[in-house]
């Protein structure tokens, strides 16, 4: 008898701990299912036509994983349509060229509609002229349509402080502009004309893809910024409004159903386990943040935005002067 028991106390624990065991399976898949579902792991699967959105924000700065989803969104047939939501003051002139390209990339099979947030300037500019559509907010700020290259120049302070920094270079104007040594005024002139050379670029896009006379724009031409309503007024946007306004936009031009659901997507996480892992991007990230804070030390915070963006820069600030 008692072992008859032992035998049934036996079984109804392995019962108990099957039962925990596929409890806990049915938690992880749940789980997984949510975190699938949450990354957009399962959108189209059901071939259900969608509207993409993708948002632009903050500085812009050329993205491998950025460009990898808007090539995505081109070549999936759910997606009938792409808005690009921009509230970025700009950023690199290379970033916003990688998006102009990308987004052209995929007006070849769909429509593209940017809607503008707060500010959509220089690079984020650049950004919606990728689009077929341009809607902004009556308040966005918009245009700033320019080039700037700007460095810090630390060698009146590294004299104080009696610090030499000594180089070999195999020509005057290599490493040049250099924040160690005075600008030479053939230094200068050769950044002037990297300056000018992307600047033209940028003024016949914007010629280009508006199709105006970009001389005929009050300031245009000395980096200007506008309302959302200046800018309708001098056809650098093509209506203000919102999300409802480009929806509508959609319906009337491509005969899109305005109702259809508005996707929002994401790059997909530069490592496999996402948020826990320090990346390498990370680990950049952090170096940068002790440099800048040693160069603030030194100009005052002017260099914590600067040393952020390499190369030329297509980027609208509010002037301290």
């Amino acid at each position: 008898m008692p072992e008859t028991e032992t035998v049934l106390d036996r079984r109804r624990m392995r019962r108990h701990v099957s039962l925990w065991r596929i409890a806990a399976i049915v938690a992880g898949v749940l789980a997984l299912a949510s975190m699938l579902g949450a990354s957009g792991a399962f959108e189209g699967l059901a071939g259900k036509e969608y509207i993409a959105r993708y948002s632009v924000t903050g500085t812009i700065t050329e993205k491998r994983k950025e460009l990898e989803l808007l090539d995505e969104i081109a070549e999936d047939d759910e997606a009938v349509a792409l808005i690009v939501f921009i509230n970025s003051p700009g950023g690199t002139s290379t970033g916003g060229e990688a998006l102009y390209e990308a987004l052209r990339k995929v007006a070849k099979k769909k429509p593209v509609v940017a809607q503008f947030g707060t500010v959509a300037a220089s690079a984020g500019y650049i950004t919606g002229l990728g689009s077929d559509h341009i809607v902004a907010r009556g308040n966005s700020i918009t245009g700033s349509v320019g080039v700037i290259a700007q460095w810090p120049e630390f060698a009146g302070v590294l004299d104080k402080v009696g610090v030499k920094v000594n180089e070999i270079r195999s020509g005057e104007l290599k490493a040049i502009p250099s924040p160690f040594h005075p600008l030479s005024e053939e230094g200068r002139q050769e950044t002037q004309n990297m300056v000018d050379d992307s600047f033209k670029w940028f003024l016949d896009l914007v010629k280009d893809r508006r199709g105006i006379d970009t001389a005929s724009v009050p300031g245009l031409e000395k980096g200007r910024v506008f309302t959302g309503r200046q800018a309708l007024g001098h056809k650098l946007v093509d209506e203000i409004g919102g999300l409802d306004e480009v929806l509508a936009w959609l319906e009337k031009k491509h005969k899109i159903n305005k109702d259809l659901d508005v996707v929002d997507k994401e790059p997909k996480s530069e490592s496999r386990l996402g948020a826990l892992s320090l990346t390498r991007s990370s680990v950049r990230e952090m170096a940068s943040e002790i440099v800048s804070g040693a160069s603030d030390a030194l100009t005052g915070g002017e260099a914590s935005r600067l040393l952020r963006l390499d190369g030329l820069v297509s980027v609208w600030h509010p002037s301290e002067n």
